[in-house]
Parts: structure tokens; sequence; C-alpha cells
């Protein structure tokens, strides 16, 4: 039986686990540098930086020790710490998604969720909506999740943002504490509308603190990893009446990764109200090029076909060369973002996408109201915490799968 770990000693070990190095000074106040975290590309960097050092001074007693250190849970560099195990977490989650050939789209139409002949409880759900807009796991939450890995399951981009969310959650704690921590409410998935009546962790009452912030303004002065993780859409600009596709009036999105060229240029632009300007100026360029065909705008711009770009008239190669230009962006290119059923790529292709199946409206980016670096960071810690004071910190890891 492993020996339970006194809190201190708990506090300590995760702080360090995060990357902080904790060590000691003379002076008689903490000596903090947090430095520029959620700027990194992962905490290898973070730490050839010189980021995450404290000493503590040498004359505290433990409990001091413990009083002090437990603030640092609540620094930005701390959270900025976490967004790399979440970004990892994130990673796992949406590749697993995309890599499974039976986790198809359905349209809107055909309802929100589809789980086959076998029905939901086959794969380990159970129904508390009708026409598929409401479910919840019925035995563990991770054997749930398998239905998205590895089973055959429909559904329409909304879920499949929600999915990923919790996909991402099971992955950062390792489904032996991904089953334990949370109940099957809090894990509930359907239509946006209905996850607001329930216990959901995403939107639903167990929700806690969210950070609002559309344009991403605040997100895009934070730095990179602030953004991993986070869900998010892509939405007409035009009323419905510009809707030619109404199964791609909107892309659900998860963020999986950010360039540091993508992230400095979000800062630089102030977020995402800058390329809404420069989506409706690709839209407007976009309607000058002549011609139709399947897919001829994903050909032309992401594939960059080269009989379809010479086939262009003379005329219209300034309007190509313009609109290469802008899709060159570092933001267009390094934000890469998880859609279902289209996996993970650049923000750009999903722009150029759009064009093809709606082409009367400009779309424009939205962040969603998310609790990754409050509420759902605050339950992780607490129950690693938890966990180690248990003699149990093991099971908090990822599991191979």
């Amino acid at each position: 039986m492993v020996p339970a770990a006194s809190a201190a000693d708990c506090t300590e070990a995760l702080l360090r686990e995060l990357g902080w190095q904790i060590g000691a000074t003379s002076a008689s106040t903490p000596q903090v540098h947090g430095g520029a975290v959620c700027e990194r590309a992962d905490l290898a960097e973070a730490r050839a930086a010189g980021d995450l050092r404290v000493q503590l001074p040498r004359q505290w007693n433990e409990a001091q020790r413990q009083v002090f250190l437990q603030t640092l849970f609540d620094d930005p560099a701390t959270v900025c710490a976490y967004a790399f195990e979440l970004g990892e977490a994130t990673r796992r989650a949406t590749t697993q998604l995309q890599d499974n050939p039976g986790y198809r789209f359905s349209a809107l139409q055909l309802g929100w969720i589809g789980f086959g002949i076998g029905g939901s409880r086959a794969q380990g759900w159970q129904g508390f909506r009708s026409f598929g807009r409401g479910y919840q796991p019925t035995a563990s939450n991770s054997a749930a999740l398998d239905a998205f890995y590895n089973g055959h399951v429909r559904s329409e981009c909304g879920v499949g943002r929600q999915v990923a969310q919790l996909a991402t959650q099971r992955e950062l704690y390792g489904d032996t504490a991904f089953d334990a921590e949370f109940s099957p409410g809090e894990l509930s998935i359907g239509t946006f509308l209905t996850l607001h009546d329930t216990d959901s962790i995403l939107l639903g009452h167990h929700a806690g603190t969210f950070l609002a912030d559309g344009k991403a303004m605040r997100t895009s002065q934070r730095g990179r990893q602030a953004f991993v993780g986070a869900p998010g859409f892509i939405e007409h600009v035009f009323d419905k009446t510009y809707v030619d596709d109404i199964n791609n009036q909107a892309e659900n999105f998860v963020i999986v990764d950010v360039s540091a060229a993508a992230a400095q240029a979000l800062r630089e632009h102030g977020g995402f109200a800058h390329y809404d300007r420069l989506n409706r100026r690709i839209w407007e360029l976009a309607k000058q090029l002549p011609g139709h065909s399947a897919r001829r705008f994903e050909r032309l711009l992401i594939e960059r076909d080269p009989g379809l770009r010479r086939a262009l008239p003379a005329a219209q190669q300034a309007v190509l060369a313009e609109l290469d230009a802008l899709l060159d962006d570092p933001f267009y290119q390094g934000f890469l973002i998880y859609v279902h059923p289209r996996g993970i790529r650049p923000v750009g292709y999903h722009v150029v996408r759009l064009l093809d199946r709606n082409p009367r409206t400009p779309f424009a980016f939205e962040l969603g109201l998310h609790n990754l670096h409050t509420t759902l960071y605050r339950r992780w810690i607490d129950a690693r915490l938890r966990q180690c004071a248990a003699g149990s910190a093991s099971h908090s890891q990822p599991e191979q799968r």
C-alpha cells in the first residue's frame, strides 16, 4: 500500500510537476518569477527561458511555506503551465477522434446524435431528451467516450466540439480518475440549449466561472497556450437567407495548437476582429474569380492545383495572388483547430472550404464561453491533491490505450 502524503508534500510535488523550480533565499520575502509561460512552445522552453522560479525565505517554517505555495496555484504562470498539460490532452483526444472512421457527420434534420442499430445503451450512453438531443453516460465515463474513439456514431459538429472537450478531460485525468471525478450528468452531450439545463461541466449547472472573450482580445494578449483547448465557432455574417448549405452554416471547433507566429499575429492585431475583416476581403476577392466546380476554392487556394490556377484568365491572376498573400498570414496557417468531421486543420482551410459551400456570405470567428482556466483548472488541481494525499497520485496520469 502506498502511504498517504502530507498536504504540504502534495502541494510542492504538484507545483514541481507543473514546472516550478522551488529554491531558498536569504531575503525575508518570497522571490517569484513566473515569466511569460503562455508564450512558450512547451515546458522545456519555459524552463530554458528561466520561467517558473520561486525562492522561499530560509527562515520560514513548514506552515508558512505551505500557505505561500498554495497561492502559487492562482499565479497566471501556473495556469499557463497547466495549459501545457491541457494542450497535450487536447491533441491526444482530437487525434483519436479524427482517426475513428466510424465517427461520422449527421445532417441536422436527421437528429443531433445517432448511435446506430444497437442504440445508445450498447455504446455506453442513455438518452434523456428526445430526437437525440441529450445523452449522458450509463456506466463508466471512459467507456462512453470510447464510443467516439472506436465505435460507430453520427453527430453534427456541435456535438463533435462537446465530445472533443470531454475527451480532453479524459486524457487530462486518465481513465480511473475521469470515471471517479465526474458524474454522468456532468458529461451530458446534446444540443447546446439542452446542456444549460443539466449538470454539464461545459455549459450547465456545474460549469462554474466562465471566460467570455468572443473576439479573443484578452486571450491574444496572454499568449499561444491560453488558446489551446478552448472552444469556438466560425459563423456566417449575413442572415440565413444567404446560407446555401444549412449543414455548413457554422463550424464548431476546439483549438488544438497555435504557432508562435500565429500567436504573435493575434497579439499584434488584438484578436479575431482583424481576421473577420480579412475573411470579408477574401470573400470579396473570391467572388471575382469566374467558374464553378466541386471543391473549386479548396483546390485553387488550399491544394493550389497548378492546372486550375493556370486556367484562370490573365486578368484574374492578380486577384489570385492577393488571395494567396492573405491566406499565407501566420494566423490562417498556424492556428490549428479540430472540427468534426474534418479533423485537425489550419483555420485557413475552413475559411476557404466555406467559400465553396456558402459563397453568398463571409464568415467570422468567435471564441465560445469556457471554464478551462477557472473551474475546470481548480477541479483538476484539487483532484490531483486529493489523489496524492490518498497515496494514489499515479491514477491521475493518462493511461495507455
